[in-house]
């Protein structure tokens, strides 16, 4: 019985014969009792034995479940931090490419101020020169004006007068009538830029 292949069951405990009734021997009702009793306990243990059995089945297949699960979860894991490491260099790259376009339409934007900036004040000189060419015509038609005035002053004066006098003699004559006739002042002023 000491063999590991053989294993009792509660039906091989029932059916054993012990042999031949002897004179002297065990009480025949007491060994038919003892021996239900161990088939009994046989048979409860076996089952407890393969309830025990299928409850290690089930724990050994969530047992795999769970490590399946715990090496998609390591390896998504792994893929975010992997995504994620992909998505930062993506937005720096991003980032820069964006500083740098920004930057160059900076210049380019500078430069064509600068340029403007130039043509405006090139602009602004031509504008000066044309106003100061303009005051300079206004202040010889207002000279002209002034001395024709004076000479028709003259000239009315004159007509009570004797002869005309030399030229130089009128000239002195138009710049004393001048000093003597009231400028008006928005003519003064034209004069005077």
């Amino acid at each position: 019985m000491s063999d590991e292949s053989f294993h009792l069951t509660p039906l091989d405990i029932r059916r054993y014969d012990f042999g031949q009734k002897s004179f002297r021997g065990y009480d025949e009702k007491k060994v038919e009792d003892f021996r239900n009793q161990v088939a009994e306990e046989l048979e409860r243990l076996t089952r407890v034995n393969q309830d025990l059995d299928s409850k290690a089945r089930g724990f050994h297949e969530q047992l795999r479940a769970f490590r399946e699960r715990d090496k998609a979860l390591n390896e998504a894991l792994v893929s975010a931090q992997q995504l994620r490491s992909e998505i930062r260099e993506q937005a720096e790259r991003e980032a820069q490419l964006i500083l740098r376009e920004a930057r160059a339409e900076g210049e380019r934007q500078l430069d064509g101020m600068r340029n403007d900036i130039r043509q405006l004040e090139a602009e602004l000189i031509a504008l000066e020169k044309s106003r100061r060419a303009y005051l300079g015509q206004l202040r010889q038609v207002a000279e002209r004006q002034l001395a024709e005035i004076a000479a028709a002053e003259q000239g009315a004066r004159g007509a009570s007068a004797p002869a005309a006098p030399a030229p130089k003699a009128s000239e002195d004559a138009d710049a004393e009538n001048r000093a003597h006739m009231k400028t008006p002042a928005w003519l003064e002023s034209l004069v005077k830029e």
